[in-house]
């Protein structure tokens, strides 16, 4: 790995909760963490979250690392939101995690979000003039709150890094370490 692509000194959170799609937990994480990233599973409360495959099978519970309640946008350096359908409708539910996902956005922090993920997006009204993709499901929704679709393994405008589905796991997750890496380290 490339230098410029360390992401040593940075603390990326991972929002999620119940009914994260694993792979689109695991795979970010494992890609920041070997460039040298430290994260956080910041969930809507403490205990575990169960992960699920494909939507409909259980698949294995992650310790929470900490409660959106109890983490500041200050104590990171980028965020990853995964997908899975009932995950960022939970999520999308909490004004706590709501608010958090829309300050991130707001201090241009890097934000990666895959397949379902942008519904917290749209709900922290952060889509408007963005570009972005999505799971097909979710693209309605991303317009009627302003933003533009396109559909591309991955998509980069600004901060924000985006992608489909499991599928684009290769591309997003590379292309977050690129992003991540770029962006200010937190003092």
């Amino acid at each position: 790995m490339s230098r410029h692509q360390s992401l040593q000194d940075h603390t990326v959170a991972i929002l999620a909760t119940d009914g994260v799609e694993q792979v689109e937990l695991t795979a970010p994480r494992s890609a920041v963490e070997a460039a040298g990233a430290r994260t956080v599973l910041v969930s809507l409360e403490s205990g575990e979250i169960q992960a699920m495959n494909k939507d409909t099978e259980k698949a294995d519970s992650f310790p929470v690392d900490r409660t959106v309640t109890e983490v500041s946008i200050e104590d990171f350096d980028a965020l990853i939101l995964p997908g899975g359908t009932t995950n960022p409708d939970k999520l999308r539910q909490n004004a706590d995690a709501v608010r958090f996902v829309r300050e991130f956005v707001h201090a241009r922090k890097p934000v990666g979000v895959i397949c379902h993920g942008p519904w917290t997006l749209v709900e922290a009204d952060v889509v408007r003039g963005r570009t972005l993709t999505a799971y097909p499901s979710v693209r309605t929704d991303i317009r009627n709150a302003g933003g533009t679709v396109v559909d591309e393994e991955v998509v980069v405008d600004g901060p924000l890094v985006s992608s489909r589905n499991p599928h684009d796991l290769p591309a997003f997750c590379a292309k977050i370490v690129e992003v991540f890496a770029k962006a200010p380290v937190r003092s």
